[in-house]
């Protein structure tokens, strides 16, 4: 969640105006004494909404911007389903579960009928779960060895956020392989370096935030066999498959990359990125019912029935569990495939395109990763605008392309990416291309006074960081 400091509004002078409409009557930072009308309060709310972002030219977000009339009714109908309450909707739990085996069954689970999993309030969620269930089998296994438990370490490439929390929230050393040169990547020959008897596992990423590129899990796999058959070290894998969980089975069924890898254990990943739900669910499933420890699953009895929870979150929605079990039906594999290819297929249009501009040079092309592309200045020094800059003016036409930093040891590279998503159309391209070119030839006339920076967007921007998923 985002944290808002309100001190500085609470120190202003009161904004309380009499008038007939409620943002103005109200103070906007001060709980209200009196009701209102209920026709009056959502008018005066919609109305700021309006001055919100057109979702369909977010070209930011990874997450579902697109749903069926169908979905909106399903979502209607269960804003009052609480997901945690098993007792009291067993027809939402027993949807839950259906969706946990067919996603086992998906990701080649060997036990894919009996295995175990559970739905999230996202992939962050999900992750975090993922990496508890690691710390405590190697906890496990280090006490029946008789050695100490005090120094666990999780190997990974260039990660989202969320690994960062987990680290420090639960108290694991984070060995993070940086960025070097033109590997943007973690590879299997740097997972080696890291790993250590303290590793209780490695994360592979299946799209990485920062580039849209899958890491390779198959080469990393062989790589701890190898390991394992010189050492006698076991290290397992955990898959964040946040976007390419959705992807990978549908557009590149022959990649090695899930469960039929013995030594992948668990995987992540979103129902609302290309999994193609509604904001708010995620997936975690292990490969084994005996890869997640007993010991993290809670029996509750105080709604009503005896239920096992593994979650971080208590009380959540079901409606995006069911809006997920109706695109699997509704969908099947043969409809996640055809919108996937579909939306690969704008993302190399799209790159061959930006190429043809000019001044880019195209990192990722939308081949054999996450739906989309990203691309860098040839030469950032010599160029009259950064991509903050081109990035800014595209805001201010309604396009959220967003341009950032990489993570260490690559911050001197800015990049600018797109994500292609269920409901982007080739029409939709061909405009974004030709507010592109009206912004380069704004640049090549009328070049900006300061150049924007990385230390001078937060200040003279009005986007928001959208490095992250």
């Amino acid at each position: 969640m985002a944290l808002h400091d309100t001190e500085e509004l609470k120190a202003a002078p009161s904004n309380q105006v009499e008038s007939d409409v409620l943002d103005h009557e109200t103070q906007t930072y001060v709980f209200p004494e009196q009701r209102q009308n209920p026709q009056t309060v959502y008018q005066t709310i919609h109305d700021q909404l309006i001055l919100d972002g057109n979702s369909q030219q977010n070209l930011a977000t990874f997450c579902t911007t697109w749903i069926e009339p169908e979905v909106k009714q399903l979502m209607d109908e269960s804003a009052d389903k609480n997901m945690i309450d098993k007792d009291e909707y067993p027809q939402t739990a027993a949807i839950e579960e259906r969706c946990v085996h067919m996603l086992a069954d998906l990701w080649n689970s060997p036990e894919a009928a009996s295995t175990i999993g559970c739905s999230t309030t996202g992939s962050s969620e999900a992750a975090m779960l993922g990496g508890l269930a690691l710390k405590w089998n190697w906890r496990k296994r280090r006490r029946g060895q008789g050695k100490s438990t005090d120094a666990p370490n999780l190997v990974m490439g260039p990660v989202q956020v969320c690994w960062h929390k987990f680290c420090r929230y639960f108290d694991v050393e984070i060995r993070e392989v940086p960025m070097e040169g033109d590997r943007l990547l973690l590879t299997s020959q740097e997972v080696l370096k890291l790993c250590d008897e303290n590793t209780i596992g490695v994360v592979v990423t299946l799209g990485v935030t920062f580039t849209l590129q899958y890491e390779p899990v198959h080469e990393i796999s062989l790589a701890l066999d190898k390991l394992q058959a010189e050492t006698g070290l076991d290290i397992p894998i955990h898959v964040d498959g946040a976007s390419g969980g959705f992807l990978a089975p549908f557009i590149q069924p022959e990649l090695l990359w899930d469960f039929r890898l013995p030594r992948v254990k668990s995987i992540n990943a979103s129902g609302h990125k290309f999994g193609l739900a509604p904001l708010g669910v995620g997936w975690a499933l292990w490969r084994e019912k005996h890869d997640l420890p007993s010991e993290l699953i809670f029996e509750v009895n105080y709604l009503g029935g005896n239920m096992p929870t593994f979650a971080l979150n208590f009380s959540r929605p079901g409606g995006e569990i069911i809006c997920q079990y109706y695109n699997f039906l509704r969908l099947g594999k043969e409809g996640y495939r055809e919108i996937q290819i579909e939306c690969s297929a704008l993302g190399r249009y799209l790159a061959d395109k930006i190429a043809e501009f000019g001044p880019f040079r195209i990192i990722y092309n939308g081949e054999g990763g996450i739906p989309g592309l990203c691309w860098e200045l040839k030469d950032p020094t010599s160029s009259n605008f950064t991509l903050y800059d081109f990035a800014d003016r595209l805001r201010e036409r309604g396009w959220l392309v967003p341009a950032y930093s990489m993570p260490p040891n690559r911050e001197d590279l800015v990049i600018q990416r797109i994500l292609i998503r269920h409901g982007f159309t080739l029409e939709m391209a061909g405009e974004l291309l030709v507010q592109m070119q009206i912004v380069l030839d704004e640049f090549a006339h009328h070049p900006p006074a300061e150049r924007l920076t990385d230390s001078l967007v937060g200040a003279e921007s009005s986007a928001h960081d959208h490095s992250g998923r």
